[in-house]
């Protein structure tokens, strides 16, 4: 049977397990969802399936297996890897239907709830018991834990209170099989933590058990304006130096502040080369002392603004969780990067950035976690251009090769996905990617759960590891694809 003969027999069968509306296959509609957060990357799916329950998306799963066909799952579609990318060839499985905020257990901090939530919606949902959900990635108004799930997402408080990895008490997961199976915390192999940040590439996740984090007592937030994004860099060793641990420290150079005025008119000081944001957290007595330390830290800022109320805090954060988004006033075409430096080469790492920029004439905007040193710089190009798109891409990945450079990660919370695969290898050996794929055909023997995401050099499992070469034997017989 042909490949399109193939989808279209399967698409039936799949209209039975979720009923004829839920199956897209349509060429119109099927381009709204050729690409996720990162445009630059697009293909447009063969099927697009919108299930409602855990058992739907199992029966999906079988029948893919049953047919060798591919398979990604997407959430809310706003990842910044590539990591949702769909298969031509294969089905598109999305579980925005599936936003359920099932339990709300403050008495025990946790919640249980269904991959399409929106990551803010647990927040809402658990502020009137005192409690919040503490992983905020910008995107956290549209994103789904589902998401933040499959890509370990971080966020600007991911310093002090950390991952989404640090916010999992359990997953209910269909397996590459069809098998719905709970992984939990516990004794044994840490098949959870495994699963977390694991890019779609182990399994589905169906629902999830989140841990609560109870309201601090007090949050003061301030903006200091730099002449210098150098002089910003400081004030944040500075900060780190002095032992304080505050909940957020955010970065933006002019650039980037220039997109952000122009997007939501966020009013930060006019002639800043950088702005810092630094939001502290916790016991009031404490949060008072280190803000009075963090103002002190900041002395070289020509203007501190301190936000009196959850308003003006609100106004503080708006340009700064937009900042991706904003880009497109300033630029029709941009690639976003996240490797991670040693905070204390910013300024090196910084400087190095900016005579890339200069020497290919690639504008690059810098948005960053200062206080991690997680970088997301911001590449602009015109896709109208003739080989502007490549030139970007030249450049974004000559960042990523600073960032280990300096001793860092070509990651830090966006994930690798099909945009930054072709870098694994600058950063793992060949032995280091094998033992990893190993570990994914342990659950996907067949290799069709997210296939070609992550390693630039997919294996079939049970191959020995080692530099192919020539036609596997299971390909050459026909009784294997390679994807």
């Amino acid at each position: 049977m042909g490949g399109m003969a193939r989808l279209d027999a399967l698409a039936d069968r799949l209209s039975r397990i979720v009923g004829a509306g839920s199956v897209l296959t349509d060429p119109a509609e099927l381009a709204t969802y050729d690409c996720d957060g990162l445009t630059y990357h697009r293909a447009t799916p063969g099927i697009v399936v919108l299930p409602d329950t855990a058992e739907q998306i199992a029966a999906i799963v079988r029948a893919c297996a049953a047919d060798g066909v591919p398979y990604v799952a997407r959430g809310s579609g706003t990842g910044l890897s590539g990591g949702a990318l769909p298969r031509t060839d294969g089905v598109l499985i999305v579980t925005s239907r599936m936003r359920r905020v099932l339990e709300v257990d403050a008495a025990n901090q946790r919640a249980v709830v269904e991959p399409g939530v929106i990551n803010l919606d647990v927040t809402r949902a658990a502020r009137p018991y005192g409690y919040y959900f503490a992983p905020d990635p910008s995107s956290q108004q549209v994103c789904s834990i589902g998401g933040n799930v499959a890509e370990n997402s971080g966020g600007a408080h991911c310093l002090k209170y950390g991952f989404t990895v640090n916010h999992v008490l359990a997953c209910e997961v269909v397996t590459p099989d069809g098998e719905i199976v709970e992984l939990t915390e516990g004794p044994g192999y840490d098949l959870l933590g495994a699963f977390v940040g694991s890019e779609g590439t182990l399994g589905i996740t169906t629902k999830v058990t989140v841990r609560l984090t109870r309201l601090p007592e007090t949050v003061q937030t301030l903006l200091a304006g730099f002449d210098t994004i150098e002089r910003a860099g400081e004030a944040v060793s500075a900060i780190i130096a002095a032992g304080v641990v505050p909940a957020a420290i955010e970065m933006m150079d002019a650039l980037s502040i220039e997109a952000a005025e122009a997007a939501v008119r966020c009013g930060y000081p006019p002639g800043a080369g950088a702005v810092l944001i630094v939001e502290l957290d916790g016991p009031a007595s404490e949060v008072d002392s280190q803000f009075a330390r963090v103002k002190e830290l900041c002395a070289e800022a020509f203007e501190i603004r301190v936000a009196a109320d959850d308003t003006e805090r609100g106004l503080i954060w708006r340009g700064r969780k937009s900042a991706f988004a904003a880009v497109g006033r300033i630029s029709p075409d941009y690639i976003v990067q996240d490797g991670v430096i040693p905070r204390t080469t910013l300024p090196e790492v910084l400087a190095r950035i900016d005579a890339l920029s200069r020497e290919h004439g690639v504008r690059v905007a810098n948005v960053f976690h200062a206080g991690d040193g997680n970088l997301h710089p911001l590449v602009l190009f015109d896709g109208a251009e003739p080989g502007a798109g490549e030139r970007a891409e030249e450049v974004s990945g000559k960042i990523l090769d600073l960032c280990i450079e300096h001793g860092g990660s070509i990651t830090g919370e966006h994930g690798v996905g099909i945009d930054k695969a072709k870098h694994m290898p600058r950063m793992f050996t060949a032995e280091d990617l094998d033992t990893m794929q190993m570990v994914r055909c342990a659950f996907d023997p067949a290799g069709l759960c997210n296939p070609g995401k992550v390693y630039p050099t997919p294996r079939l499992c049970g191959e020995v590891p080692g530099r192919r070469t020539g036609v596997h034997p299971l390909v050459e017989s026909g009784k294997a694809d390679l994807f």
